[in-house]
């Protein structure tokens, strides 16, 4: 058995970016940006109003100046002309700010009768103007790569930028293993259960930028699982749920090396999760997860999701951790690290986790309550209540 973290490290070896592609920036949500982009003008590009109000020259924002009203300014229609002395404009917001105008004064510091207004004495201190290029100017950089976000998007179409350089979606085939196995609205036979580990692992390479295919259920027998890695070719990523254990009936292992695999591990000292197995398969990368469904979905989790990423081009980094405490008491931990379904609330002094009483591995409906994994180190001693220790959020 070898560490989670020595796992991980050759988990990015193994993972190496993607092509690119080009995009609308309409589908580019959530996609990797694989090459920097340039501001194709400033933001804003003139000076405009930040305020409804009227914009004035600056020697005449004093308490009491009576102002003669001359246009007015929309965004989107500009005051086509020069304020003069003892002018004033109605303007609105993010309308382009008249010549020789150095303020906007609100609405409701003036008082209008007509075509004139006075300015009363609660004058403010700022101007209302928000300069040309205050956000960003013409030449500015969204530096690569990163993924995408709704944000991104709203900067990048305002620096009227209408595609994008992407990573290319990674696409991975999972094949889940087992006699045991039927879809679900299936009628399971009475030695049978239903299949739900893969539809988790595609949601959570879908989440991760990934492209993912269900195939077919492999069952226990070599030209099934010959068959099933046949319907992968062409994947980026192979992903097996089961049979990568030691029984009679686990044969991925053995099915893969007959096909080429280069294994570069198999067993983690981690719980849940041990017989993980991985290596290249051709051109494609196999990863070959674990059957109990607490543990495919942790292994996903700790090494598919970071391995996704790199995939697209972003730099190797694993599942992010933070710190809590203890609510109450954990005994020693074993040899390997444990990954405990565990909860975290907020309490005065900060965030506490409690971890569930049951972990066994093949409980999916504690691992729906759970937002966090508590992280045991391999020989961590007993801890008390109120001591800090680490966790994965979920």
């Amino acid at each position: 058995m070898i560490p989670v973290e020595e796992a991980l490290a050759r988990l990015f070896a193994l993972s190496a970016p993607l092509g690119v592609e080009t995009v609308a920036l309409r589908h580019a949500a959530g996609r990797v940006l694989a090459g920097d982009v340039t501001a194709r003008r400033d933001q804003p590009p003139f000076a405009a109003s930040a305020m409804d109000g009227y914009a004035i020259r600056e020697e005449d924002h004093r308490p009491g100046a009576r102002l003669a009203i001359t246009g007015e300014a929309a965004a989107g229609g500009r005051f086509a002309g020069r304020l003069g002395a003892g002018e004033a404009v109605r303007i609105f917001t993010g309308a382009p700010v008249p010549e020789g105008a150095g303020r906007v004064v609100l609405q409701e510091d003036v008082t209008r009768d007509g075509a004139t207004i006075a300015l009363t004495g609660q004058l403010g201190e700022g101007t209302n103007i928000r300069p040309a290029g205050q956000d960003f100017r013409a030449g500015d950089r969204v530096v690569a790569p990163r993924r995408l976000s709704p944000r991104d998007l709203a900067l990048l179409a305002a620096m009227n930028v209408p595609d994008v350089t992407v990573a290319r979606r990674p696409v991975v085939a999972l094949i889940a293993t087992g006699d045991e196995l039927v879809m679900p609205g299936e009628e399971p036979g009475p030695d049978q259960i239903i299949a739900s580990n893969s539809f988790a692992i595609a949601a959570m390479a879908e989440a991760a930028g990934a492209e993912a295919r269900l195939l077919p259920i492999a069952r226990d027998r070599e030209e099934s699982l010959r068959a099933a890695f046949g319907m992968a070719a062409g994947a980026d990523l192979v992903v097996t749920i089961g049979g990568a254990s030691v029984g009679d009936h686990d044969l991925v292992a053995d099915v893969a090396a007959d096909l080429g695999l280069e294994r570069a591990f198999w067993k983690i000292a981690m719980r849940p999760g041990k017989p993980l197995m991985a290596g290249r398969l051709g051109p494609a990368v196999l990863l070959g997860l674990p059957g109990n469904p607490v543990s495919a979905i942790v292994c996903a989790h700790l090494f598919l999701v970071p391995m996704l990423a790199v995939l697209q081009g972003l730099p190797p980094a694993p599942a992010p951790r933070r710190r809590a405490r203890l609510a109450e008491p954990v005994g020693a931990n074993g040899a390997r690290e444990h990954y405990m379904r565990a909860r975290v609330s907020a309490g005065p002094e900060g965030a506490v986790i409690a971890p569930y009483s049951r972990q066994d591995s093949a409980l999916i409906g504690i691992l729906t309550e759970a937002n966090a994994l508590l992280l045991r180190p391999a020989g961590d001693p007993a801890r008390a209540a109120g001591e800090m220790v680490s966790y994965l959020p979920l």
